[in-house]
């Protein structure tokens, strides 16, 4: 197999050389001795688990590395230029004008207050491309070539007015202002649904091909890297453990770390299941006799909004219904928009329906009042996509854990601290992480504190709501799989919904795929992947990453 070094140069050597990089926060180093290349026109993935170093290494190329970060040594080469320690008036000009970001998170990257257009006009000015109307024109232009549509109305509009798509495609159009030789990518679609994944990153592939840009991409997706990049760069802890072309690191990884992130990648695919587990899902979960009442009724439920400016109201869900045997798990897909999510507030009793009912063991949610109401919500609890939005900063985890049991009047002092304890670890957390605070945690850390927090009351239902869609590919499978044992073991059911179709796959036994608000299609996940109905079904199973890498 060929070096680092040698793949994806040119005669001049590569566009980006990054040479024995060490990178500390404070005292505490990061990043060791990693090396790292980029050849004019190659595409490389940079993957790795939560804190392997990986968007470290990308912050440290353009000098953005937060807080006390530094390079402690090492070297950072461009076009053959060392600008490991650049002035910030050569970096004014590299970030931008000859490298451009697309960063994570699109509405914490764009200003609320300012509209759309004049961000991106902005970065013309700033590296004095075009100003006045030549730069908004030129803004226009960008939005157009972003796949935005009605750019002139898009324009004047705010962030907030734009999906997170969208959004998303705004940095894009950003990032390519300058014609940069050099796009680097941290986790640019990592909260996006997969048809608006796939869209964007063709758009994105598009625009970079034509310019004959390179691109460093920051992943922990495998899949995405396994689709659209030349060569990988796996990182652990700081380290680069392997790189080389991505065919050849994902069918067959050389690095022990390297084989746990393809082992642990969610398969679309059943053959990797059942060799797994010797069952497939719809056997594996069964669950108790399916001619039981289900324990979740969802009955021609229609939710309808009242949008200023709009005569006639907008129908976010149109008469939905299925139901939820005992001891199983259902999982509701489709894109961003597709009403999935106001469904589940709606079964929580977070939403009122327009019409219709949700019935939890009989009893109807909308009209339960008193000891039935108090039943049915210590019945059912929610687990978000973001825990560190749904837990409170400023109280410990055992505070968090602890907050059901007080609010119902669960147990004295004593018993609720050894109930915390239990079910720290329930979800395989040490009882001394209950002094922690969330800010403390890992992501993964954090969603198994939301997890233990909702199994505070012994629910029958959690309703999950993009719980592993924001975590790495290691991360995700613990917490699926915690998810699993929880099942076996206390027979709690399981509403999931998500985007991620892989997660489906290895998950939920059945599955209610939506799209603009109706039901259209629903079935076991064994019949529905293996012969979908709908060419929407189709599309969104086409649309999963690396699907082709880990059958």
């Amino acid at each position: 197999m060929p070096s680092d070094a040698e793949v994806g140069t040119t005669g001049a050597g590569p566009l980006l050389e990054v040479t024995g990089l060490e990178v500390s926060y404070g005292d505490v180093p990061v990043l060791h001795g990693v090396d790292l290349t980029v050849g004019t026109g190659e595409r490389v993935a940079v993957v790795g688990e939560s804190g392997s170093g990986k968007s470290t290494t990308a912050a440290a190329v353009l000098a953005l590395l937060p807080g006390r970060g530094r390079v402690t040594a090492g070297s950072i080469r461009f076009a053959g230029e060392d600008v490991t320690h650049a002035p910030e008036s050569r970096l004014r000009r590299l970030r931008g004008r000859e490298v451009g970001l697309v960063p994570q998170d699109p509405m914490s990257n764009l200003n609320p207050a300012t509209r759309v257009g004049a961000q991106v006009a902005e970065t013309l000015v700033a590296h004095g491309l075009a100003k006045g109307r030549a730069a908004r024109d030129r803004a226009i232009e960008l939005l157009v070539e972003a796949g935005i549509e009605q750019p002139e109305r898009r324009y004047r509009q705010f962030p907030h007015e734009f999906s997170g798509g969208m959004r998303q495609r705004v940095l894009i159009a950003m990032a390519l202002a300058c014609e940069p030789a050099l796009l680097i990518a941290d986790e640019p679609t990592s909260a996006l649904d997969v048809t608006v994944q796939r869209r964007i990153l063709d758009h994105l592939e598009t625009l970079r091909a034509s310019r004959g840009a390179s691109l460093l991409m920051v992943t922990h997706d495998l899949g995405l890297a396994a689709d659209r990049a030349d060569r990988i760069v796996v990182m652990s802890k700081g380290h680069v453990v392997e790189t080389g072309p991505a065919e050849a690191i994902l069918r067959d990884p050389q690095h022990e770390y390297t084989r746990r992130l393809v082992a642990a990648a969610p398969s679309v695919n059943a053959s990797k299941v059942v060799a797994a587990g010797g069952v497939s899902v719809t056997e594996r979960s069964a669950g108790p006799d399916a001619s039981a009442r289900p324990l979740l009724e969802v009955d021609d439920l229609v939710r309808t909004y009242r949008v200023r400016g709009r005569r006639e109201p907008l129908v976010a869900v149109d008469h939905v219904s299925f139901s939820l045997q005992a001891g199983t798990t259902t999982a509701v897909v489709g894109e961003s928009g597709s009403g999935k999510t106001t469904v589940a507030r709606m079964v929580l009793g977070l939403e009122e329906p327009t019409s219709g009912e949700v019935r939890l063991d009989g009893e109807v949610v909308r009209t339960a009042r008193g000891a039935a109401r108090r039943a049915v919500r210590r019945a059912m609890q929610p687990v978000f996509q973001d825990p560190y939005a749904s837990l409170d900063p400023t109280f410990t985890v055992e505070r968090i854990v602890d907050e059901p049991l007080r609010v119902f009047g669960v147990g004295d002092k004593r018993s609720r601290r050894a109930r915390v304890t239990d079910l720290l670890e329930q979800v395989a957390l040490p009882a001394s992480v209950g002094q922690r605070f969330p800010g403390e945690l890992s992501g993964g850390q954090r969603q198994r504190v939301a997890i233990a927090r909702a199994l505070a009351l012994d629910p029958r239902l959690m309703v999950c709501d993009e719980a592993v869609s924001a975590l790495d590919v290691l991360v995700q499978d613990q917490v699926m799989t915690l998810l699993e044992d929880l099942q076996r073991d206390l027979g709690i059911s399981f509403l999931f919904i998500t985007h991620d179709l892989a997660v489906v796959r290895q998950l939920a036994r059945d599955v209610v795929v939506m799209r603009n608000g109706r039901v259209v299609e629903h079935g076991t996940v064994d019949a529905v992947f293996a012969s979908p109905a709908e060419d929407y079904t189709r599309d969104l199973l086409d649309a999963i990453p690396g699907a082709g890498f880990f059958s």
